[in-house]
């Protein structure tokens, strides 16, 4: 998945406090350190999955949710390590699953070493992650990493028992992107909480997190059909040749009759997907889903705690904005 692009990320930095830089770049040296200790020939490879890695938003709502920090942003850095690592983990998963050549535009290790060696280096970001939230004492951190990675799981199964499915549901659709995309969102937030400088005992931001990771996969859903392939790293209409049926297909089968008869297992070439991306964004669909993502960022700025310091909520509001921005 593409991550808001670099003018809004920076935007947000800047609102986030002068403290924010210097964490950022040590969760980017030690997720380094993480994919070198491996060795070759695994090193290799998840390093290389590392590098291809976006801009980092998980890590950055991390160390958003926590303030400014009391201990060094220790704790927080290792914990928005450790959010990356199982993102970067599931979607070398997903690349298996799917036989995806690229990720970003970049090869995936399954395409460059094979279904053994990308099936490895996922299980290795996977331990590496909980190795390194382990460094954290409160016990609860544990449990909100594991919940969303089994959140992850189930949301995949989903999927994989939903491809070719061109009559699920919108309910369907849209619990297995709350499985897949937007508890991992929430775990962040979650995340950032118990690593300020006073925890909270009950954490307040994991809906907003929960509700812009929702936004965050519509809106990708919508770039999958609109493209370009330059900005999504894929070619337009990935998610049809995969069997993967989204809301942008879901809401144009109710506005036009033929694409309410398609079977997608007829989708068998590139050019056909596009023919069809093209009749999907006739019907309106597109702006119907982008719609319906801009509901959930209003509905995640207004989920914000009234007593949230003025620059975090300026900083949170900005990472909310910038998922919309990815599809301007």
């Amino acid at each position: 998945m593409t991550a808001p692009g670099v003018e809004p990320v920076n935007a947000v930095i800047d609102a986030g406090g002068a403290h924010l830089p210097g964490l950022l770049e040590q969760v980017e040296a030690r997720l380094r350190e993480i994919a070198a200790d491996a060795g070759p020939p695994l090193g290799g490879w998840a390093t290389a999955t590392i590098a291809a890695g976006g801009k980092r938003l998980r890590p950055l709502l991390v160390l958003l949710a926590a303030g400014a920090p009391g201990d060094g942003g220790a704790g927080a850095v290792r914990a928005g390590t450790a959010v990356e690592l199982v993102h970067a983990a599931t979607l070398v998963h997903d690349d298996v699953l799917d036989a995806a050549a690229l990720r970003r535009g970049a090869p995936t290790v399954w395409a460059t070493a094979g279904r053994e060696a990308a099936t490895a280096t996922g299980d290795y970001l996977f331990a590496r992650a909980f190795s390194e939230l382990a460094g954290n004492e409160d016990p609860r951190q544990a449990q909100v990493l594991s919940d969303a990675s089994s959140a992850l799981a189930r949301g995949e199964l989903l999927q994989r028992a939903d491809a070719w499915n061109a009559a699920i549901t919108m309910e369907r659709y849209l619990e297995r992107c709350d499985l897949k995309t937007a508890r991992l969102f929430e775990a962040a937030c979650v995340l950032g909480e118990l690593n300020g400088v006073a925890p909270a005992a009950e954490p307040a931001l994991g809906e907003f997190g929960r509700r812009i990771g929702l936004a965050f996969q519509l809106l990708d859903d919508v770039l999958d059909v609109s493209g370009p392939a330059e900005r999504t790293g894929k070619h337009r209409g990935t998610d049809l040749l995969d069997g993967t049926v989204t809301l942008p297909l879901i809401l144009a089968r109710e506005a036009d009759p033929a694409l309410a008869a398609l079977d997608p297992r007829t989708i068998a070439t590139a050019g056909e997907a596009e023919r069809v991306c093209d009749a999907i964004a006739a019907t309106g669909a597109l702006e119907a889903a982008r719609s319906r993502a801009l509901s959930l960022v209003a509905d995640a700025k207004a989920e914000l705690p009234a007593d949230l310091p003025e620059a975090q909520r300026r900083a949170l509001g900005l990472v909310a904005d910038g998922v919309v921005d990815r599809y301007a």
